[in-house]
């Protein structure tokens, strides 16, 4: 269940720690040769997304602040299960742990 976000922009929320807020691409509810998909065969989350922010990272058993291993903007895989949801007027983003992020995706 999302949490509705009392903010305005996705903007002015500030991940802390090791933290990294993502939005999930959106499936496509169109083939490219303009077949309509039913909703149940576009219902289920994409694995992708894109860093939206990132904290400044979590401190290690020494205490010393261990970075997040991406930045924003770059695109990453998820796993299905996992992070917290936010949602802003329409849009929804998670908040995921950066260990809970599988990979980073090159292109």
């Amino acid at each position: 269940m999302a949490a509705q976000a009392t903010f305005k922009s996705i903007k002015s929320l500030v991940p802390l720690l090791d933290r990294v807020l993502v939005q999930r691409f959106k499936p496509e509810t169109k083939t490219a040769t303009g077949i309509f998909l039913p909703t149940s065969a576009t219902s289920n989350p994409l694995p992708e997304a894109t860093v939206i922010a990132v904290g400044p990272g979590a401190p290690n058993k020494d205490g010393v602040i261990v970075p997040t291993t991406v930045k924003a903007g770059d695109r990453v895989l998820l796993p299905g299960w996992g992070g917290n949801s936010i949602k802003v007027g329409e849009d929804e983003y998670f908040l995921f742990k950066d260990s809970e992020i599988l990979a980073k995706i090159k292109e």
